[in-house]
């Protein structure tokens, strides 16, 4: 599999490499000629810099908070200043680096999120100030100035031998989109609780701030929901998984899987924390009224057919989806929804709608009664079974919004009417995104050709692990525009459409990702180029400078122990 290489010269090779890298950039970092760069090597590249003459040696500083900080700006600063004295060893330094909170130091970033994010630095030969109005901008400039480190402040080890000097600047940084995300799919394959912390640290790395964290579908329950504990015990397991690609294997590996793969209200409640402390909104994912046979497996009353029905073992859309004619239904979404209300304190909430077959709408008596009911009825644009789509997401985003949350779905809630103030996150193509704003709603773009990261990376397929499909190379997720349409004659968005793109996000799906180590290999370095695209202003992006980045990312990979792709490197990963 091209994830792993069991040569042993291979492997001498790559620490040898590692070592080269390491010391040469320390060696770098001691320079006291401090060349006046093009742009520095950080990822995502500032928005201003201005280097000037001098460098500061961290070593020892005297880290000094200033100004009214909130607990988790407090905790979260004291915890690099102790590891900042750790890992160069050294207390007796000469300089400080004062952290002050600044109240006018707010985004203008469209949507809700993202408006304590501003940051600035100023390093000074004996002092660093740093001005921040919260946690999040506290969080970006020790990210940055991190990465202007040695990246031994990245390991766990102390390096005294190190010349831990950074160069003099003054640094003015923003984020262009209030909302970054990375969703980790953990229906078709769970990963633990340390697991998905690991991946948290990685996002905070790179300037993210939403986890869209997809908890349930077709081939597992992943969730504990105490008024339904069998949809932990039943829902959570299928009895074997597909072997190979589902579009051309019918094979199976005879193993069950998901015992114990689920995570508890406990744990649920730590990783949101543990995300909060690092500014990161953790956004839960329940889809419906499709992808449910975890649910419909454990209540199959609450389908059209009453079943029976199992956990899915393969990959792909199953018919059978929830009874939008059922009262039941509603009141067991309801049930379910209260309590990831109670786990999940973010305003956002993820309900799905995407690829939910009609045909046992079509024929079911409950949903077609319900269906009149209603008054729906097919017209130029959708069908009657669309419109009652419209119904369950329109139901649930009232209840939610009677909690103070608002809704997130998939951008096939076009497909008849929108609930008030839904945002879409638009999947399949920018231009459903671009309608969405269109009609006044905010809009997430995570276009699956440039941001779904689980497709393959080399065009030459053999020498890949299997993939769902297509060729997502860093340079192409780098590229994305999201106010670019794939129609050549489409109206560009104006001004006020523009702000409603609120964000970016990429994806990981799980379905041919079952290992953390694979998973890794999936996501870096092309999480560098989605941070760029999320962060970035166009007239700051540079590709060259964000190459020399990624030469120094490597090195802290290896030092944090990920697992990558070297396409970016020109190297094979067989």
């Amino acid at each position: 599999m091209g994830v792993q290489t069991g040569s042993c010269v291979l492997l001498f090779m790559m620490k040898t490499l590692k070592l080269i890298l390491i010391t040469l950039f320390a060696a770098l970092s001691c320079s006291r000629d401090v060349e006046i760069l093009p742009c520095p090597e950080i990822i995502p590249n500032p928005a201003e810099v201005q280097m000037q003459a001098g460098t500061f040696d961290v070593a020892g500083a005297e880290v000094v908070l200033s100004g009214r900080l909130d607990s988790l700006s407090k905790a979260y600063l004291t915890a690099f200043a102790e590891h900042l004295s750790a890992v160069t060893g050294n207390e007796d330094g000469r300089g400080r680096i004062i952290f002050r909170q600044d109240a006018s130091m707010v985004s203008s970033c469209p949507g809700p999120l993202g408006k304590e994010e501003n940051y600035s630095i100023e390093i000074k030969p004996r002092k660093i100030t740093v001005r921040a109005a919260g946690l999040n901008g506290f969080v970006y400039a020790v990210q940055t100035l991190k990465q202007m480190m040695p990246p031994q402040i990245y390991g766990q080890t102390p390096a005294p031998e190190v010349c831990w000097e950074v160069p003099c600047c003054t640094l003015e940084d923003s984020p262009r989109f209030g909302y970054r995300g990375m969703l980790l799919d953990v229906a078709r394959h769970f990963y633990t609780v340390d697991q998905v912390k690991k991946f948290i640290d990685m996002m905070e790395i790179h300037k993210m701030n939403v986890f869209h964290w997809h908890l349930t579908d077709d081939q597992g329950w992943r969730v504990e929901i105490r008024k339904y504990p069998e949809l932990t015990q039943i829902g959570s397991k299928r009895r074997h998984t597909l072997v190979g690609h589902h579009h051309t294997s019918n094979e199976y590996d005879g193993k069950p899987y998901g015992e114990g793969m689920w995570y508890s209200q406990e744990q649920i409640r730590d990783v949101v924390a543990y995300a909060a402390a690092k500014g990161i909104t953790v956004i839960p994912e329940i889809d419906l009224p499709g992808h449910m046979m975890g649910a419909l497996a454990t209540y199959p009353e609450l389908g059209c057919t009453g079943g029976p029905y199992e956990v899915m073992g393969k990959w792909g859309i199953s018919d059978d989806v929830l009874c939008a004619g059922k009262d039941t239904v509603y009141a067991f979404l309801e049930d379910v929804l209260e309590e990831i209300c109670a786990m999940f304190p973010s305003q956002y909430v993820h309900i799905g709608g995407d690829e939910c077959p009609k045909v046992r709408w079509e024929t079911c008596p409950d949903c077609q009664n319900k269906i009149q009911e209603l008054g729906l009825a097919d017209d130029e644009k959708h069908s009657a079974e669309h419109y009652l789509q419209s119904h369950v997401m329109r139901h649930m985003s009232d209840f939610l919004a009677q909690r103070g949350r608002k809704i997130i779905g998939w951008d096939e809630m076009l497909q008849g009417e929108l609930a008030p103030g839904a945002t879409v996150m638009a999947w399949r193509r920018t231009e459903n995104g671009h309608k969405a704003a269109r009609l006044g709603h905010d809009v997430i773009m995570t276009t699956r050709p440039y941001l779904y990261l689980d497709r393959y990376q080399s065009e030459d397929k053999s020498a890949e692990p299997l993939a769902i499909a297509g060729y997502l190379p860093v340079n192409m997720v780098w590229s994305f525009d999201p106010y670019k349409s794939e129609k050549d004659d489409a109206e560009p968005l104006s001004d006020e459409q523009k702000s409603h793109v609120i964000g970016i996000q990429a994806n990981l799906w799980t379905e041919y990702i079952a290992t953390y180590d694979h998973l890794e290999y999936m996501v870096y370095p092309r999480m560098d180029a989605v941070s760029e695209v999320q962060w970035c202003q166009p007239e700051s992006k540079d590709w060259e400078c964000f190459r020399r980045g990624l030469d120094r990312m490597r090195v802290v990979y290896e030092i944090m122990g990920y697992n990558y792709a070297t396409h970016i490197w020109g190297e094979s990963n067989l």
